[in-house]
């Protein structure tokens, strides 16, 4: 009874406030729905990033996440060296309430990044990027809070929302989004960075109801994120790796700082093995345990959210799983300019 209530509360925010965004923990590990100031910049041919997340399992498919994205730097003849000129596609599914609400967009992003010293080292970048998003809600399988009674389900405001209200199964829109990016370092060796973004700069209208005439519009309210991170060797084997990111939409906010430690697996310079391990919070919500293995171009992360708030009482402390796989083609001879890992 309790995990059925607390889903129509989830049902209903998703379609009422519109407030938040689907989200990663792994932000780090979702560079184009972060900040599409990202696109091209990594040191490769081409880049490929999955994402999924599962949250609050105990709910069954309460929310369920999956993107990927695909970004390549373009022009390497045509632009100053040590400069970047990236562009790339990414999708989302987002699935709320066991599938009523389920949300996709696709999206087209560019990126230029240039450098500000000699040797590439520290680049600031901007980004755009387009989008067409689509979202569809099964109306047959809204149930309201007034329906629930002791002797079971009863006849109320189904009824009379679907004949005085009515609403439709899909709405679609276009969004645009934008970001900057500086990343930098001071020995070719270390790297830090900082970046600031902003989604849904047009503010699309977004509304299953059929006749706007009647009601008040509903738009989608701006991201804003503000991110940083770093890098940072302290011996030939281990590693020290930051981020933290601050996100606000609407009245919803995020906070999440952490961090973690890598470990070299083996001595082969060319093409190291790195296993990874740590944490990050989400301040007032949850701590992220991380866990990754880097090998032959491949960043693999898995992490797993404890909630610390009031949520776990409903969500029995299982915040919900999430793993990210990044794969960066590398050409046979590259100059390595460090570039943001987390």
């Amino acid at each position: 009874m309790k995990k059925f209530l607390y889903i129509l509360v989830l049902l209903f925010s998703s379609l009422y406030s519109w407030a938040q965004d689907p989200h990663f923990s792994q932000f780090f590990a979702s560079p184009l729905t972060l900040n599409p100031a990202y696109t091209g910049k990594f040191n490769g041919l081409w880049r490929l990033a999955v994402n999924h997340r599962d949250q609050w399992p105990t709910i069954p498919k309460a929310y369920v996440t999956t993107s990927a994205s695909f970004d390549f730097p373009i022009l390497k003849n045509f632009i100053p060296a040590g400069d970047v000129f990236g562009i790339g596609i990414s999708g989302l599914s987002d699935a709320s309430a066991d599938n009523i609400l389920r949300l996709n967009y696709g999206s087209l992003s560019l990126s230029y990044h240039r450098k500000l010293d000699e040797e590439g080292y520290n680049t600031i970048g901007a980004g755009f990027q387009g989008s067409y998003s689509s979202s569809t809600l099964d109306v047959n399988r809204l149930t309201f809070e007034d329906e629930l009674t002791r002797n079971g389900f009863a006849s109320g405001t189904s009824a009379e929302y679907h004949s005085a209200n009515p609403i439709g199964t899909s709405t679609s829109y276009f969004d645009f989004n934008a970001g900057v990016l500086y990343s930098g370092s001071s020995n070719g060796i270390n790297n830090y960075y900082a970046g600031v973004s902003m989604y849904h700069i047009n503010r699309p209208q977004v509304s299953f109801r059929q006749n706007s005439n009647l009601y008040s519009a509903w738009y989608l309210t701006n991201r804003f994120s503000v991110h940083a991170g770093g890098s940072f060797p302290i011996s030939d084997k281990v590693g020290v790796n930051i981020s933290a990111i601050e996100q606000i939409q609407n009245s919803a906010t995020e906070s999440v700082i952490g961090g973690a430690l890598s470990l070299k697996a083996n001595d082969v310079e060319d093409n190291p093995t790195y296993i990874y391990g740590g944490a990050w919070v989400r301040l007032n919500d949850a701590v992220i345990p991380y866990l990754g293995l880097e090998f032959n171009g491949m960043k693999i992360g898995l992490s797993y959210d404890v909630t610390i708030s009031d949520l776990r009482t409903a969500n029995e402390g299982k915040g919900g799983a999430e793993f990210s796989i990044i794969y960066i083609k590398k050409p046979v001879e590259i100059k390595d300019i460090p570039c943001p890992k987390f």
